[in-house]
């Protein structure tokens, strides 16, 4: 039985899966030879992976050869939303709307995205009218 899918990659898990997005699909010894510094043993990976497809977050094609090729059951953009949305629920009390004043009053925006912001703003306020 598969385990409970977890909100969040841990950052182990996530530096795994962000060669599978990249790559679309790959052996151990591919996932283990793409990982930016520092390395991992070929074991780690497996083990990560093999956890990872009991998450529910990859699947494994047998290909005929001794490795299987593991493939992302999930985007990349799905992940990160998730993330977000355990973030929000953990410190901002499920209020995104807490996130968002948190993250302008902590952040330096740019003249474009200040007037992006605006423009968000004033679009959103007309859809309530």
């Amino acid at each position: 039985m598969p385990r409970k899918k977890a909100p969040v990659l841990t950052d182990h898990e996530l530096r795994l899966m962000e060669v599978l997005w990249a790559r679309g699909k790959a052996t151990v010894s591919d996932v283990a030879a793409a990982l930016p510094p520092p390395p991992l043993a070929y074991n780690t990976v497996l083990s990560t992976l093999r956890t990872l497809e009991q998450k529910g977050y990859v699947k494994h094609e047998d290909t005929g050869a001794r490795a299987y090729t593991y493939i992302p059951l999930i985007e990349r953009s799905d992940a990160a939303r998730s993330a977000v949305k355990h973030v929000i629920s953990l410190f901002f009390k499920n209020s995104p709307n807490a996130l968002a004043l948190a993250l302008l009053e902590d952040v330096p925006l740019k003249d474009t995205d200040r007037k992006r912001i605006r423009e968000l703003l004033r679009s959103e306020g007309e859809k309530r009218k």
